[in-house]
């Protein structure tokens, strides 16, 4: 490990007529084999959905039985989000995408070849586990390998992919058969495992321990050979602080009062997020839709249909108009208020039905399920993501990132596994909380939520922690 130098660092005598900000081949594989683990994490999130008539008719699952199997991915994704900022620390981003996709592998292979409920909750905790250190390291190493001027839509790619692999999931999952439909979740996995080979480590990462020479080789690869990278480089060596500047920063580091705002951004917009009942919805969309009196067949495929392409519209438009002005006028005109009516009119549809005072109720239910999932991957599925990946000083990184992992995955949990239990209680009464925690995260970003877009990594650690 090379010495840690005060001076400027010695960098190729590059021209600086070559912008640094373009999308080069390298850059965009490198996105794409990342995003593969995003793909592979919608997989997982959407198989509960569609397989939930298969699964139940052949293993006779009882209810308790299929919300254990539905919410257990949790538990594994929240062992995933403690340990991932500590596995991406010490493998590099690239080592902790394989291992996760080892253990993900095998738990779709445990999945597809289950004969009774245990080895379904040990298949799903694995495939958990392997999500829930993607669900962290992707976002992260595409925000560390694009110029700030790409960021925010190259990270909000990951999002979109979630969304691919959902919907998809539940179009194909309505052909095929569970246990076939748990073997092509599978495939993105072997896709981002051979692909790894061929991409490069997060330049930020290498500068983090210390290997100066890689980290600039790592800049040259992604922004081109004619690339003028000295600015970068010089801004990442000035603030990155190696182990040997940092010494033993542990959790009670993380909650000093510099990095308040930082946690209370990162932390509130993930509980908000899964709190809001994002995967209640995407967990159990077929057993609302039955529950509600119409086809699962139809809600499903529709719901998948219309979610793709506003994801696209959500990810286009991030750049376009800046983040936080992307959170104030999409989120809080149109996302957190699509979501907010969402739940609403699906409230509304259980109480309709339940006092029998309209026919047409179950197409409330699915208008209410379109527009919040419509709502939802327009905006606030991508952007806490995009936010927690650039909020964070590298050094602190990898700590705050599995807490703020941890929190969704735990509240995420939270809502899988009570869903079914609250819903039998009162299915009116889950979806107005769901609608009033949407309306609360309107004033949660109005607040507190900070402008990052248009800006390098490293000055938006220092506004925000200075």
């Amino acid at each position: 490990m090379e010495s840690v130098s005060t001076t400027t660092p010695l960098l190729p005598e590059i021209s600086p007529e070559v912008a640094d900000n373009s999308a080069t081949a390298i850059l965009v594989l490198s996105t794409v084999v990342a995003v593969a683990g995003s793909y592979a994490f919608g997989s997982a999130v959407g198989f509960s959905s569609p397989a939930q008539p298969g699964i139940v008719d052949d293993l006779g699952l009882t209810v308790a039985e299929y919300s254990l199997f539905g919410s257990i991915l949790t538990i594994g994704a929240m062992v995933g989000a403690l340990v991932s900022g500590k596995i991406a620390d010490l493998l590099g981003r690239k080592g902790a995408m394989g291992l996760a996709e080892l253990f993900t592998v095998v738990g779709w292979l445990a999945i597809a070849f289950s004969k009774n409920a245990w080895w379904l909750d040990i298949g799903r905790v694995l495939t958990g586990f392997g999500i829930g250190i993607l669900s962290y390291v992707v976002p992260v190493y595409i925000a560390e390998i694009t110029p700030k001027d790409l960021r925010g839509g190259f990270t909000a790619a990951n999002q979109l992919l979630i969304c691919c692999g959902t919907s998809i999931t539940y179009l194909v999952g309505n052909i095929l058969p569970w246990r076939l439909l748990a073997l092509t979740g599978i495939i993105p996995c072997l896709v981002q495992l051979i692909g790894l080979f061929f991409i490069p480590e997060s330049p930020r990462w290498l500068a983090k321990i210390g290997r100066w020479d890689g980290s600039k080789a790592s800049l040259v690869c992604l922004r081109g050979k004619n690339a003028n990278i000295f600015d970068e480089a010089a801004e990442i060596r000035d603030h990155t602080r190696t182990p040997e500047q940092v010494k033993d920063f542990g959790l009670v580091d993380l909650f000093q009062r510099k990095y308040a705002h930082s946690l209370i951004v990162g932390v509130g917009l993930m509980a908000l997020q899964q709190f809001g009942g994002v995967n209640a919805i995407a967990y159990y969309a077929s057993a609302i839709f039955s529950s509600a009196g119409f086809s699962y067949k139809v809600g499903t495929t529709a719901m998948a249909i219309l979610q793709i392409p506003m994801t696209i519209l959500g990810t286009l438009l991030i750049d376009k108009s800046g983040r936080r002005p992307l959170l104030l006028s999409l989120i809080l005109q149109v996302s957190a208020a699509g979501t907010c009516l969402g739940c609403f009119s699906i409230g509304l549809s259980f109480l309709l039905q339940d006092f029998k005072l309209w026919d047409f109720s179950p197409f409330l239910a699915l208008g209410g399920v379109l527009i919040f999932k419509g709502s939802f991957a327009l905006g606030m599925g991508a952007i806490p993501w995009v936010i927690m990946s650039e909020i964070f000083p590298i050094h602190a990184k990898g700590l705050a990132g599995s807490l703020v992992n941890l929190v969704n995955w735990f509240g995420s949990w939270i809502v899988t596994y009570s869903f079914n239990f609250v819903a039998q209680w009162s299915s009116a009464g889950t979806f107005f909380v769901f609608a009033s925690v949407c309306g609360l995260t309107m004033v949660f970003i109005t607040k507190l939520v900070p402008e990052t877009n248009g800006r390098t990594l490293e000055e938006i650690q220092v506004s925000i922690i200075s």
